[in-house]
Parts: C-alpha cells; sequence; structure tokens
C-alpha cells in the first residue's frame, strides 16, 4: 500500500527544521522516522502516525483530525493517527512532530534480535 509522500516530505522538513537526528524505514506499509532507534513519526496511507505520551493520549485524541491508532482490531494507547485535515497547516504539523520529539526520550526501544 502506498503512503503520501508528500506528507513524508512535510515531516522531513519539520524533523530537519527542529534539526532532529532521524532514519528512516519503511513499515506497516508506509514510513516510519525513527529517532535514536525508536519509532517517533511516520506516515500510513494519507494519515501522520504519531508517538507521544500515553498520559497525553486522551487529551490529544480530543485534537481536530485525531483517531487512535487501530491496525488489528486492538487500539494502541500512546499512538494517534491524525488525517490530513488536522494537519493541513505547518504550524500544526510542527505542532504533531514537537510533540512526538518531546516524547521520543522516553518512549521504549523495540527489542533488538
Amino acid at each position: 500500500m502506498a503512503y503520501d509522500e508528500h506528507l513524508a516530505d512535510r515531516i522531513r522538513q519539520a524533523l530537519n527544521d527542529k534539526k532532529a537526528n532521524y532514519e528512516e524505514k519503511k513499515m506497516m506499509g508506509g514510513l516510519c522516522f525513527m529517532v535514536d532507534d525508536k519509532m517517533c513519526v511516520g506516515v500510513v496511507k494519507n494519515d501522520m502516525m504519531t508517538r507521544i505520551s500515553p498520559d497525553d493520549y486522551d487529551t490529544l485524541l480530543t485534537e481536530p483530525g485525531a483517531k487512535p491508532m487501530d491496525f488489528t482490531g486492538r487500539v494502541m494507547k500512546g499512538f494517534v493517527m491524525v488525517e490530513p485535515a488536522g494537519i493541513d497547516m505547518d504550524d500544526d504539523l510542527y505542532k504533531w512532530v514537537q510533540r512526538c520529539l518531546d516524547f521520543n526520550p522516553q518512549a521504549k526501544s523495540s527489542k533488538k534480535k
């Protein structure tokens, strides 16, 4: 499944503007931006996938365009999908990227094989 390349470019620009050191990985049918070897933010289809503090989860779901991340029928708390309408303006996209970067130091890294 393809993902929104324009959204990926916008996220790249936001990460570069914030001087974040990241690498890109294709996963879950989309593109994930890894910061400190941890999933930080990404693109799935036309939505922005955000990894945020579970403590902020319920509050952030009230933001425009925000919805739970649910790939398997089980909601993943700490991840919020943001529809295009919620990140149409650069200020909104940058706000979401900053939330992801703010949480990244506390995020758990996936286990290495």
